[in-house]
């Protein structure tokens, strides 16, 4: 209806073309082309709200479809309330389990803890007129650890435990002793050096196993170390403590060291009461 209303002023404005100035005529032609843009304009914004319309009215339906599928969740979990209970109860019950194993364990880190650093400090004193460079002692990982060096346990290649050696191990072994709830682990390294002979040690495997049960023998008949509580192995050059490349480096790698540890079977203790999922 706009539409024919604007081309009947235009037909009146061509017939009236010889009774208005050419100033007017051109005015009125402007006025006619801007309403034909603005009506283009108009219809565009007509196509866009359709569009957005139409994009919305889809959101809404999907928005209802999910809205009736919590709906019906909601109706289930409301029938089940009783079950729901139940489990709750039930998982509050492990949690609370779970929670008095993590304070057990807490509690026996601690105490391991104190024990180590007293066991530590009472090792640096009884060695404190060994050189620092042949006997190093630090707690480490809830461990005990006493690195000796082979230049003064060993002869080079050679896995019996010199007789200068045996004072220091008598130090350790008069500590380990007075700590009988610990289990002693022994353990052999070597550089990367082969060591190739027909007669043993046959190489580094053998070199390193041979040193700490020649180690563990002494501890056991010299110095009354309980046997039992003794673990000894070698693990020739594939645990070193630092790079091969130099005559210091490979000296550092050629150790032994004595781990002093809580016993395997306390901890095996805390798992046999540790919480059970029903």
């Amino acid at each position: 209806m706009r539409t024919g209303t604007l081309l009947a002023i235009a037909i009146m404005a061509l017939t009236l073309t010889s009774c208005v100035s050419k100033k007017q005529f051109d005015a009125l032609n402007l006025n006619y082309n801007q309403c034909i843009t603005n009506i283009g304009e108009r219809q565009r914004e007509i196509q866009d709200l359709k569009a957005t319309n139409a994009g919305l009215s889809s959101e809404n339906n999907l928005l209802r479809s999910q809205n009736d599928a919590l709906k019906t969740s909601l109706d289930a979990c409301l029938a089940n309330t009783g079950q729901g209970s139940k489990n709750i109860t039930e998982l509050i019950g492990e949690i609370n389990a779970s929670n008095k194993y993590i304070k057990q364990l807490i509690s026996t880190n601690a105490k391991n803890d104190s024990l180590n650093l007293a066991l530590s400090n009472k090792l640096k004193r009884s060695l404190d007129n060994i050189a620092d460079k042949d006997v190093q002692v630090k707690v480490l990982k809830g461990v005990v650890m006493i690195s000796l060096s082979d230049q003064m346990l060993y002869k080079t290649g050679d896995y019996n435990v010199l007789p200068a050696a045996q004072e220091v191990l008598g130090k350790v072994a008069q500590v380990i002793n007075d700590y009988d709830t610990y289990s002693v682990l022994i353990e052999g390294n070597t550089d990367n050096v082969p060591l190739n002979s027909a007669n043993l040690p046959k190489d580094n495997w053998d070199l390193s196993a041979l040193r700490a049960t020649s180690m563990a023998k002494i501890l056991q008949t010299k110095f009354g170390v309980n046997p039992a509580r003794i673990t000894a192995g070698g693990r020739s050059e594939y645990n070193p403590k630092t790079t091969n490349a130099s005559v210091s480096g490979r000296a550092e790698n050629r150790r032994t060291e004595i781990i002093i540890m809580p016993k395997l079977d306390e901890f095996m203790k805390l798992m046999d009461i540790a919480p059970v999922k029903n």
